[in-house]
C-alpha cells in the first residue's frame, strides 16, 4: 500500500457491511469518492470475501 493511507482507506470503505466481496468493497469505495490509486489497489485484491477492514487493509498493504 505504498501511497495509500490507511486511515483514508478505512474512510473510503465506510458503510461495508462486512463480511464483504471486493467488489463490494469498490463499489463502496467508489460511492465514497475514493482516488483513482485506491480504488485500483481495491480491484487489485484477490476475488474473495473480507471479514474487516483489517482483513482490506493487510491485504492492500501487500499490493
Amino acid at each position: 500500500m505504498a501511497d495509500l493511507d490507511p486511515i483514508q482507506l478505512r474512510k473510503d470503505l465506510a458503510g461495508v457491511d462486512y463480511p464483504a466481496a471486493r467488489d463490494d468493497l469498490v463499489a463502496a469505495a467508489e460511492r465514497n469518492g475514493a482516488d483513482s490509486s485506491a480504488l485500483d489497489v481495491l480491484r487489485g485484491l484477490p476475488d474473495r470475501t473480507y471479514e474487516g477492514p483489517s482483513g482490506v487493509s493487510k491485504e492492500a498493504a501487500q499490493k
